[in-house]
């Protein structure tokens, strides 16, 4: 099977959880299947490259508004790279996608959307794209949502549920389980030298609720670093320096994969405040929670309290309430004993529930549904992938 990716940017231009999700869905179907990832650059020349060995082609983009890469050739490459594609699979949200459908994918291409969450913020931004949402919806084969709650709360997706597959995310749990020696001694440097560390992860932007853990800190004898980058970095340090926990608050920009793991585990535990629905599901919980670390989320109406359940792997306080939020953490950093039994039961649900090969199986799957379906709308004999090699059987 040929797959094409379709996402806004991807590495090294910007690092996240939808792009960590798509690397693993291409790197775990290789060999069986040969997956290419087609994105836009957040600002600069195009340029080919290979990521993980998977071929990635980024559009010149004149830069980023309303959290979109202005790429003007992405909707025409898209279209008329999905021709020489068996399936493409569009990571949403990303309006440029949608465009590039409205332009015409080849009816042999079967087409599955990635329903990673909805545009929140963007209010004026939604309004205008929506035609072509639903116009992407009724194109697509199947929808991928990450936990059933987002379907009943999008006002797209409950025309389509009959498409829609649950699948939720699954990372490399024996990865971010471990540390090797030198990895070790690091993260017991950092426990040393924070010995009530919150960690925090993320873009900094909005939703993310940063500033909500900044006014937490008010109230903990705690030190928060916040990894990530974006353009409220600014606006944070300033709050920090308002609110009088400047000293306590680190925005330790990006961090390379090995890095934020040596950080998981040097901290006491996870803070994820995010304040809107534009969290989806949160993989950085999972990660965490492969780390052994107990976490403390927000009641949003999205999959992000079901990962991490309250009084089970998590302590959940309702989204942009400071007051809550930090009571949560000085409980779980003043009782080592919850925090411990959190932390243990997290790990274990991360290694059963959001295993890497059981996510990429089942993503497999139903792209190997969607390709049948398109074939036998075009009144074709269904194709059938093998997983034992890379070639269809027909």
């Amino acid at each position: 099977m040929r797959v094409l990716h379709a996402y806004k940017v991807f590495p090294p231009d910007i690092v996240g959880g939808i792009t960590e999700v798509i690397a693993y869905i291409a790197k775990g179907m290789a060999p069986r299947h040969e997956s290419s990832l087609l994105v836009a650059r957040s600002r600069g020349r195009g340029r080919r490259y290979t990521f993980n060995s998977i071929p990635v082609e980024a559009l010149f983009s004149f830069g980023t508004l309303l959290s979109t890469p202005i790429a003007p050739s992405f909707p025409f490459v898209l279209t008329k790279r999905s021709r020489q594609a068996d399936l493409a699979a569009l990571h949403q949200p990303f309006p440029l996608n949608d465009i590039g459908v409205a332009l015409g994918l080849p009816k042999k291409t079967a087409l599955v959307v990635h329903w990673h969450g909805e545009i929140v913020r963007q209010r004026s931004l939604t309004s205008l794209v929506a035609p072509f949402i639903r116009r992407t919806l009724a194109r697509a084969q199947r929808i991928i949502v990450s936990h059933p709650a987002l379907v009943g709360a999008s006002p797209h997706l409950a025309a389509h549920a009959e498409k829609c597959a649950v699948v939720p995310y699954g990372i490399d749990v024996a990865y971010w389980a471990q540390l090797d020696d030198a990895q070790g001694r690091r993260a017991e440097e950092l426990r040393s030298r924070y010995p009530r560390l919150v960690l925090a992860t993320g873009r900094l932007v909005p939703y993310k609720g940063f500033d909500v853990l900044i006014e937490a800190l008010r109230d903990l004898d705690a030190t928060a670093i916040i990894v990530g980058e974006g353009t409220l970095r600014h606006d944070l340090l300033r709050l920090a320096q308002q609110r009088g926990v400047a000293e306590r608050v680190i925005l330790a920009g990006m961090l390379s994969r090995d890095d934020l793991k040596v950080h998981l585990h040097a901290a006491r535990l996870y803070a994820f405040p995010s304040v809107s629905a534009a969290e989806a599901f949160g993989i950085v919980q999972i990660e965490a929670m492969a780390a052994g670390l107990p976490i403390v989320n927000t009641d949003l109406p999205t999959g992000v309290p079901h990962v991490a359940r309250h009084g089970l792997e998590a302590l959940t306080v309702p989204p942009s309430d400071p007051a809550a939020l930090a009571a949560a953490i000085s409980q779980l950093l003043d009782d080592p004993a919850l925090a411990q039994r959190l932390g243990a039961a997290g790990r274990r649900r991360a290694t059963t529930e959001y295993d890497l090969q059981s996510f990429v199986k089942r993503i497999e799957d139903v792209y190997d549904q969607a390709v049948r379906a398109a074939g036998s709308a075009q009144g074709e004999s269904p194709r059938a992938f093998s997983r034992l090699d890379d070639k269809p059987s027909l």
